[in-house]
């Protein structure tokens, strides 16, 4: 039997009067213990922001499959760069699906129905060396034993229970083989990642980590790299600088449309460097008319940004940030 991952989700209608008996169905509960609100998604389809330290509940047929997930902290709409809480219903079973170099945020799965042995119990992936977890969602499921990273829980009618974040915290570094439990990650000051409204799986990001004067500023999947990581100094105008580096985004000496977007040496009352972030997600280069804009729209690898002309309704010119942690 093959696992269809792109199944909708089926939700559950009282019966009317004299009406079918209701399909049997089980809820799954979804808490937010993360540091900030998530986005959250169900096949592909938004359930809304979740709000920290809350939950929702959403009632699916009990031979549902698939995929339950959150896009923030650099993960995508459509699964990509997600860890994501899975299940197949058919034969009972649920597990945890880890993205390799894309780790948004740790998932456990808790059954709602009694623990019996290896059967019915939590499981967590809290990092991205977890061991608990495929690398990929496993196609065939005619296997006789069941064994992690698979799980299952038979008979089991109650529904479970999905907590992002389970550490209260967001993904840091590996841990260490100490026995010392560490402190919570602390964000790294003023640093983030920036992302076009399109998708938060894309970073902005310097070209090959190649930290010179006149590398390009492009688009690409999020990594983790240095690359990837940006100090937005705010004030009267902000500076956006490479993280670590003495380099900054750079619209040229004659801003136009279509020009594309470097990084050069930061200089103080360099009208090319001096940027301004809007409450609506503009990045408008200070005392012009262009914004920084996502050229044509294309998320694909290595597009590099570009300068255009401010609209008010190009969503291409519109970008969200997420908190880079030490």
């Amino acid at each position: 039997m093959r696992f269809a991952t792109s199944a909708p989700v089926t939700l559950i209608a009282l019966a009317a009067a004299g009406a079918a008996a209701p399909t049997e169905s089980m809820e799954y509960t979804i808490r937010n213990n993360c540091p900030a609100p998530l986005a959250v998604y169900i096949n592909g389809r938004s359930q809304g922001i979740l709000r920290r330290d809350t939950s929702l509940n959403r009632r699916l047929d009990a031979s549902w499959s698939g995929f339950i997930y959150s896009s923030s902290n650099g993960g995508n709409a459509n699964g990509v760069g997600t860890t994501r809480a899975a299940f197949y219903g058919e034969t009972d079973y649920y597990y945890i699906v880890k993205q390799e170099g894309g780790f948004n945020m740790g998932v456990s799965i808790s059954p709602k129905a009694a623990r019996n042995g290896t059967l019915c119990e939590r499981i967590t992936c809290d990092s991205d060396s977890c061991q608990d977890a495929f690398t990929a969602p496993p196609t065939d499921f005619r296997a006789a034993r069941v064994d992690a990273p698979l799980h299952s829980c038979p008979y089991n009618r109650r529904g479970y229970t999905v907590t992002f974040c389970p550490s209260g915290r967001f993904p840091g570094p590996a841990p260490t083989s100490s026995s010392v439990i560490p402190s919570p990650t602390p964000p790294v000051a003023n640093t983030v990642r920036i992302h076009p409204l399109a998708s938060q799986g894309k970073c902005l990001d310097v070209r090959g980590a190649v930290f010179q004067n006149g590398t390009p500023v492009q688009v690409y999947d999020c990594n983790g790299t240095n690359a990837q990581r940006w100090v937005v100094k705010r004030g009267a105008v902000d500076w956006i600088q490479v993280a670590g580096t003495n380099f900054c985004l750079d619209a040229g000496s004659n801003p136009a449309n279509g020009v594309g977007m470097k990084i050069w040496t930061c200089y103080k009352n360099l009208p090319a460097q001096e940027w301004k972030f809007t409450n609506d997600g503009r990045v408008l280069l200070a005392n012009s008319v262009f914004a920084l804009d996502l050229t044509e729209g294309s998320l694909k690898n290595a597009n590099q940004v570009q300068t255009w002309t401010f609209y008010p309704d190009n969503s291409n010119q519109k970008w969200t940030t997420s908190v880079v942690y030490a």
